[in-house]
């Protein structure tokens, strides 16, 4: 009788061998992604969302950085420009106020009082540049009444940009 190990043992160490060097090679895979992630300056791509207050709290630190800036469109605030190209207003949190200009299309919902989200940089002259204006809005849709009278002309006009 043979000591030499049948060709069925030998497979079964081999397709061990083959799995634990699968499995290894898997757990490699998912150390070098993880220190990536870890060590990689993902923070550097990040937009961070301020409040005026915390923008204004960041001082000299904010200018020039790529910011997202959260608030309300302050009341009596919204100006355009003679050219109407520039749209300017002020953007509050209750505490604390930024000057902002923006050459964006501002969305059909915009206006005084609602929530808004802006993209863009704090200038050295302490106004907010923008380009991309967001407006923030609940996901929650209500048909109007039915004991709303007014035209279809008076409910076009209703959501138009005015100032």
């Amino acid at each position: 009788m043979s000591t030499e190990p049948t060709t069925q043992a030998k497979e079964q160490a081999s397709s061990r061998g083959n799995r634990r060097l699968l499995l290894l090679a898997a757990g490699a895979a998912v150390a070098i992604a993880l220190s990536v992630l870890a060590f990689g300056d993902v923070g550097e791509n990040l937009v961070y969302f301020w409040s005026p207050s915390e923008l204004h709290e960041a001082g000299p630190d904010a200018v020039g950085a790529s910011i997202r800036l959260g608030g309300l469109v302050e009341k009596g605030s919204l100006s355009r420009s003679e050219d109407g190209l520039t749209l300017a207003f002020t953007v509050t949190d209750g505490q604390s106020r930024v000057d902002v200009r923006t050459t964006a299309v501002p969305p059909a919902m915009f206006r005084e009082g609602i929530g808004v989200v802006l993209e863009g940089t704090m200038r050295e002259d302490g106004q907010f540049a923008t380009s991309r204006l967001m407006v923030k809005h609940d996901n929650e849709y209500q048909a109007p009444d039915v004991d709303d009278n007014r035209s279809m002309a008076e409910l076009i006009e209703s959501m138009q940009f005015d100032l």
